[in-house]
């Protein structure tokens, strides 16, 4: 057996009824193939704050460094505002690990309408490749004159050399094992400095990587199009609020944000990677037993694949589709099943 010790954030609302249908989805396909995972339990949410000021402890990185990897459930609660939890938890987990690529697979699934009405299952299935600990989301700047009339906020946007190239680099290293196009997401029209910067790194990049087709949208434009054709696209990189918002938008074409998964990947594997559904906390269904699991098995799945089990990873993939492909979804996507009868019904395809 080959063994990981996994740290478990499952954080707010549905998050903790997420985690544990991948837990033992996990354990079933583990069993198939060699693997097991021992887990140690981390209460960092935003109840924690609300009692003790603070998302996680100060040594909370210390904590979880020596992991093989973090799954996390979801962060967000009323009367916390999002960026103390996400400031507070997401953010430092994801600089301070250099978790500088976000990786969001998009597929339209069969089970899984999508509202676009040409967009069948199987004709979506793209990754945003997002940059994930600079960009738009740097602490550089500040507020002014709060207060008066002549207030003033400064927010500054951070580009490196190094940062953006990894990334990129990345993409179309990843776009070589699919279908060998990437689409960079720029604005360079209207953004005078980082965005032209962002191009002329992707042109170095594109230039090492000629087995691969490059394509370049402005942000606006692209957003457009992934409406309007998304079958066009294979990868697609772009910056930190670019990614974040085009990941959102990717999901939405597919049918339910609920789905989708994510993974704060450190591909030198220097720290542990962080693997999240892309879901909210949900406070309006949290403890009802209405909670889709999907996105937490997609992105225990996406966890495989990182630990160097792709084969394990497709096995729970086929297994979390093929429940949705016949007809077992829960009321998020029109079915009528509760979270724990989406759960063995995936089980009952691994033989869980």
């Amino acid at each position: 057996m080959t063994s990981y010790r996994i740290a478990l954030i499952p954080g707010d609302g549905i998050g903790t009824e997420v985690l544990p249908p991948a837990q033992a989805v996990l354990a079933a396909v583990g069993r198939r193939h060699g693997i097991e995972f021992a887990y140690d339990s981390f209460d960092w949410s935003c109840e924690r704050y609300l009692a003790e000021g603070a998302m996680m402890p100060s040594d909370g990185l210390d904590r979880i460094r020596r992991h093989d990897a973090v799954l996390l459930g979801a962060v967000g609660w009323p009367g916390v505002p999002d960026h103390v939890s996400l400031w507070g938890l997401l953010i430092p987990i994801r600089r301070g690990f250099r978790q500088y690529v976000n990786l969001r697979p998009v597929k339209v699934l069969d089970g899984v309408p999508s509202p676009l009405r040409n967009a069948g299952a199987g004709d979506v299935d793209l990754v945003v490749v997002r940059e994930n600990v600079e960009g738009e989301y740097s602490e550089i700047g500040g507020r002014l004159g709060r207060g008066t009339e002549d207030e003033l906020a400064v927010q500054e946007a951070v580009f490196t050399r190094r940062g953006v190239t990894r990334v990129v680099e990345y993409a179309y290293a990843l776009a070589g094992t699919r279908r060998g196009h990437v689409t960079s997401a720029t604005k360079s029209n209207g953004i005078v400095h980082t965005m032209p910067f962002w191009d002329e790194l992707v042109d170095e990049v594109a230039a090492r990587h000629r087995e691969v087709r490059t394509g370049k949208e402005h942000i606006d434009a692209l957003a457009a199009k992934l409406v309007l054709a998304p079958e066009r696209f294979d990868v697609i990189v772009g910056s930190n609020l670019f990614g974040d918002i085009l990941s959102d938008l990717a999901a939405a074409v597919a049918g339910s944000i609920g789905v989708a998964p994510a993974a704060n990947l450190n591909p030198e594997r220097e720290f542990p990677s962080m693997f999240e559904p892309v879901h909210g906390s949900a406070p309006d269904i949290a403890g009802q037993g209405k909670a889709n699991p999907l996105g937490a098995l997609w992105s225990a799945a996406m966890m495989l694949d990182h630990l160097g089990h792709p084969e394990a990873g497709e096995e729970l993939l086929a297994a979390a589709f093929g429940a949705l492909a016949d007809g077992v979804s829960t009321v998020d996507l029109g079915g009528t099943a509760d979270t724990a009868g989406y759960t063995r019904a995936v089980l009952d395809r691994v033989g869980g």
